[in-house]
């Protein structure tokens, strides 16, 4: 094995996923993350059957399903709430665990990061990585903090925005805007959400995800109006996102009026990438986000994040040279989340645009079948 000491810039799903994999085969991991508070953005996240999965062989699934909620399925609803288009029971993947997990963002954080400490990875907070050099044999890096090091491989994990993806492929390379924005809550959970429910709309889709017994997040991902701005302040967010949910009925309606504060909400602009292969460049690889950031309709982001992880520590367990680790790493990731990244965005345009010759339940199972064929 030739890959012994790895750098992880990020520690988000992707690169914590990463350290805990690669040290379980006994490789030497730091990992690096700018923010020194290492805070954790967003409400919640839908763990398909594919990242229950992966984390099962992290040895991390059982505990994701203790402190989440299980999803049985996927039940889709016109906008008024009184028509049931579809309601599915998905199989488990893992004997035992539910077909799919909601969670709260902060706890699956917790998780990861309390599993990484205890393979023995080296986390620095606050730190990032001003300089990358290569040779033929190694990367050197220079830290904000003043420290240098020397890795077999980097591995950057730093999300869709990524610095590290810029340095390396230069800055016309980045997430572009799909034209949707999403907007997320946390409310306390309807007690017969048992699964994802999904309302269709006219600009978009709403819904419920489960994350605890007593825990839910709403969500809308949806058109931008026309003339309406894509950024959009703090405050004045709870009075917007009522508005943006005036078409929908039943229980969107019923919890549209617990959207009372501002800095409870989550919205952002939904962007997307799929770096062209290879996503190396020399001894530096990129992951996740970095890589392949995807649009939330099929909840895979965090699932190939995971998965990623996963199959990098198994090629690097499998071959004697750095190249033989990125070449099997592409064969096996590229395609998989190219249908990732491709099927979700063809949804979303579907969204924006009902007079388009796309069907999103064809693109959605696609996706899913994707997802779930072995890694």
């Amino acid at each position: 094995m030739s890959v012994r000491r790895v750098l992880i810039v990020g520690g988000g799903i992707g690169g914590l996923s990463a350290a805990i994999a690669l040290r379980r085969t006994g490789v030497e991991v730091e990992l690096i993350e700018k923010s020194a508070e290492w805070t954790v953005y967003g409400v919640g996240i839908i763990q398909p059957g594919n990242a229950l999965r992966a984390l099962d062989q992290l040895g991390l699934a059982e505990q994701c399903a203790a402190q989440g909620y299980p999803m049985c399925g996927v039940r889709s609803l016109t906008a008024d709430g009184e028509t049931v288009l579809r309601d599915d029971t998905l199989p488990s993947v893992i004997p035992g665990l539910p077909p799919n997990n909601g969670i709260t963002r902060r706890r699956l954080h917790d998780i990861l990061v309390s599993a990484a400490r205890e393979v023995g990875t080296d986390i620095r907070a606050g730190v990032t990585a001003s300089t990358v050099d290569q040779t033929p044999d190694e990367v050197h890096v220079g830290f904000s903090d003043g420290r240098q090091g020397s890795y077999d491989l980097v591995v950057g994990a730093d999300g869709l925005y990524s610095r590290l993806r810029e340095q390396l492929f230069g800055s016309h390379l980045k997430a572009k805007f799909t034209g949707q924005v999403a907007w997320r809550i946390n409310l306390p959970r309807i007690p017969e959400l048992d699964r994802l429910w999904v309302y269709r709309g006219s600009r978009g889709t709403a819904g419920f995800v489960p994350l605890a017994p007593d825990l839910m997040y709403m969500l809308t991902i949806e058109k931008v109006p026309d003339g309406a701005p894509v950024q959009l302040p703090q405050e004045g967010l709870a009075a917007e996102y009522r508005n943006r949910l005036a078409e929908y009925g039943g229980a969107v309606a019923e919890h549209r009026e617990l959207v009372r504060d501002d800095a409870e909400i989550v919205y952002r602009p939904v962007d997307n990438i799929l770096l062209p292969e290879p996503w190396y460049r020399g001894r530096v690889l990129l992951i996740g986000d970095a890589a392949h950031g995807t649009s939330p309709h099929c909840g895979q982001g965090g699932a190939q994040a995971i998965e990623d992880g996963v199959v990098l520590a198994e090629e690097v367990t499998a071959h004697e040279s750095v190249e033989q680790v990125l070449d099997g790493f592409m064969r096996r990731r590229f395609e998989r989340c190219k249908t990732v990244v491709e099927g979700s965005e063809r949804i979303g345009r579907w969204e924006q645009d009902h007079s388009l010759d796309i069907d999103p339940d064809a693109a959605a199972y696609e996706v899913t079948m994707a997802a779930m064929a072995p890694l």
